[in-house]
């Protein structure tokens, strides 16, 4: 007999083989037919799969809303597999996971690739296997039954895959009706639970076998799933308004920014876009200099064995720029670049860096904490497929930070940050975000001890902050996800159609001190490590600029404005008014331009409204005689008549920066 216990405390006696299922019957057939999955001991698995030990048992329902997502979208990928197989006889299939808000499938098709046009069809069969409520069964096989089931049905790539799996190792698969892929699961108990109002498939792209251009050219197809059609009309509307956001459209729309292959993954800033960036950095730069952070400028190339030291080389290597140090005149005869010639690479982060300028001189324990900030240009080699915008690039910057601190400054300077960026968000115009604590990962440098230390010191920090209550109660924590020498706090903010974003950062290091061999002098004489706090508040200014673009649509905060008001005239007499208009909001230090276009003005308000002005002050005869302005707001049909004295003075106060206030 084994004893299972609920999560209520209470135990039941049930014998070895008992499954979950069969638990749920007996406390209420209610409980039967709503249960979807089971966690045992905290693993997720599948109602039918039998008990064999005393355990933790919680059974899953689509009320616990994370779990159920993940299983269906993982349903739904399997079902969408058997369909296309049905429809396309001789595609092979590969791997299809659930994503983060859907599904995707990688195939071999036998004919020829996937395009759109087909998901229609696919959608269509997919609703038909849901329908037949086939049970989803799990099976132990061994290493060599897979593979020769794959030969057998032809596919190449599973038996490749199959291959190289461990010889010892549990391998399952899970069978819906005739069709099977091998897996891990765990699953709904059938096809039925699915909602066939709840998927769609959105688009198909090509995807190389196994991630390598080397390899066979693969058609994914995406699907996005919920548990309702109701979350699914969400999404796509969601889906919808992104697209009207995209921070690729409207750059364009407001003349900020462009990309092309001339310089793959790096961002070419127009002056309007520059003037943002500037407005950023000005704005970052007198927080930092308020909170007593010190700037620095390092350098871009590093030699190859600073990174090698560091830890760095074994873990980014892959994703570094790399040169010779030196390159031989190649017109001597039988030059050659040796491969054990010196090397150097683009920093792809400025913590060495850092280190650099903290080992220059003796450091004394009454120095520290010392704040070392860099707007820190880097470079790392991403993949061509994970470019995006300005959102992911190879070549940005940094709104680097880096803390030098004894063991009994850190929770308090810890919280200082927690409080600053609390403090910068509210500013930009972002009031909800969550805290998260990422955890010690497998691999990595450092004690137990030394981790167990570190993550309880960013848990203290959090608590002893004055962030507010309902931001503290979502704290959470992620197992596994921490950096390979410290754990991590992350703060994700909500943007205002309700996407997250994964932004600024705090690291509790206390491994890169140690290879670098950083230290101060303590009170007792002897030299001591400093604890090395890594923090970013934006993350990179391009990738929270194209956030920014996103949030606000592009009507930003008036003080972050490229153009924070126009001049337009209705008719020619007034360019000369218009001009003394302009010249008193750039002697207020409004950004300002003129259209003296001979267009009608209900052309120019449309054309500088799709560029996101904030302010449009029109001028004609009359206005110019009185010496007023219409103003109009952007997004609003009214139009408020002033005085041009009125204008400046409240476009003045409205333009200051929040800190300036």
């Amino acid at each position: 007999m084994l004893s299972i216990t609920l999560p209520d405390g209470s135990v039941r006696e049930v014998a070895s083989g008992t499954t979950p299922a069969d638990i749920a019957a007996a406390i209420g057939p209610g409980l039967a037919k709503a249960a979807i999955a089971a966690r045992v001991d905290g693993e997720l698995r599948d109602l039918s799969r039998p008990l064999t030990q005393n355990a933790a048992l919680a059974l899953v329902t689509q009320k616990d809303e994370g779990d159920a997502l993940e299983l269906a979208r993982h349903d739904f990928a399997h079902v969408m597999a058997e369909a296309v197989q049905h429809l396309f006889p001789g595609t092979q299939i590969t791997f299809g996971p659930a994503t983060e808000d859907g599904f995707y499938y990688d195939f071999a098709p036998k004919d020829r690739p996937f395009t759109d046009e087909d998901l229609p069809a696919i959608e269509a069969e997919m609703r038909r296997i849901i329908a037949k409520n086939e049970p989803f069964t799990r099976e132990v096989w061994s290493r060599q039954q897979l593979i020769e089931k794959w030969k057998e049905q032809g596919e190449t790539f599973k038996a490749e895959w199959a291959a190289e799996l461990p010889e010892g190792e549990e391998l399952t698969i899970y069978r819906q009706g005739e069709w099977l892929d091998m897996c891990r699961g765990p699953h709904m108990p059938s096809t039925g639970r699915l909602d066939p109002n709840a998927f769609k498939l959105t688009r198909v792209s090509g995807a190389y076998w196994r991630g390598d251009q080397k390899n066979a050219m693969l058609s994914r197809v995406y699907g996005t799933g919920w548990l309702s059609k109701k979350q699914l009309d969400a999404h796509l509307t969601m889906l919808e308004e992104a697209a009207k956001r995209d921070h690729r459209k409207i750059g364009a729309e407001m003349d900020l920014f462009h990309l092309q292959s001339e310089a793959q993954g790096s961002v070419f800033w127009h002056p309007k876009g520059y003037i943002l960036w500037r407005q950023m950095e000005a704005y970052m730069r007198r927080r930092l200099d308020a909170a007593d952070y010190a700037e620095v400028k390092t350098p871009q190339l590093m030699d190859a064995r600073q990174w090698e030291q560091s830890g760095h080389w074994g873990k980014y290597r892959e994703n570094m720029f790399v040169v010779p140090d030196e390159i031989p005149n190649t017109e001597d005869e039988g030059a050659v670049i040796s491969g054990d010639a010196d090397m150097m690479a683009l920093k792809p982060m400025n913590c060495p860096a850092h280190v650099l300028i903290f080992k220059q001189g003796i450091k004394s324990y009454r120095d520290l904490p010392i704040r070392m900030a860099e707007f820190g240009c880097c470079h790392r080699n991403e993949p061509h497929g994970a470019l995006h915008g300005i959102m992911r690039v190879r070549q940005f910057t940094q709104d680097d930070a880096h803390i030098f601190v004894r063991e009994d400054q850190l929770v308090e300077e810890v919280r200082k940050f927690c409080e600053l960026l609390h403090s910068v968000y509210q500013d930009l115009g972002f009031t909800d975000y969550a805290v998260k604590l990422a955890l010690r990962p497998e691999k990595r440098f450092g004690s137990d001890e030394m981790w167990d230390r570190s993550e309880q010191e960013l848990r203290e920090a959090v608590q002893a902050s004055n962030l507010p209550e309902e931001i503290k109660a979502k704290f959470e924590e992620l197992p596994g996800e921490g950096a390979f020498y410290a754990p991590k706090l992350e703060f994700h903010l909500t943007d205002a159609i309700g996407r997250t974003w994964q932004v600024g950062t705090i690291q509790s290091d206390r491994v890169l001190p140690d290879r670098l061999d950083a230290s101060y002098v303590g009170e007792d004489g002897n030299r001591h490590r400093p604890v090395m706090l890594h923090r970013a508040i934006l993350g990179t200014f391009e990738r929270f600029i194209g956030i920014l673009i996103e949030h606000h649509a592009g009507r930003f905060p008036l003080w972050l404005s490229p153009v924070q008001a126009v001049v337009a005239t209705i008719v020619s007499d007034a360019d000369d008014y218009a001009h003394e208009v302009a010249a008193k909001l750039r002697a207020a230090g409004i950004r300002v331009e003129t259209d003296l276009r001979n267009e009608k003005i209900n052309y120019k308000v449309r054309e500088h409204s799709v560029a996101k002005v904030p302010n449009l002050l029109v001028v004609g005869k009359r206005e110019a005689e009185e010496g007023k302005v219409a103003l109009r707001r952007l997004g609003s049909q009214a139009q408020t008549f002033l005085t041009l004295d009125e204008a400046v003075q409240m476009l003045h106060d409205e333009a200051r920066a929040p800190d300036l206030r």
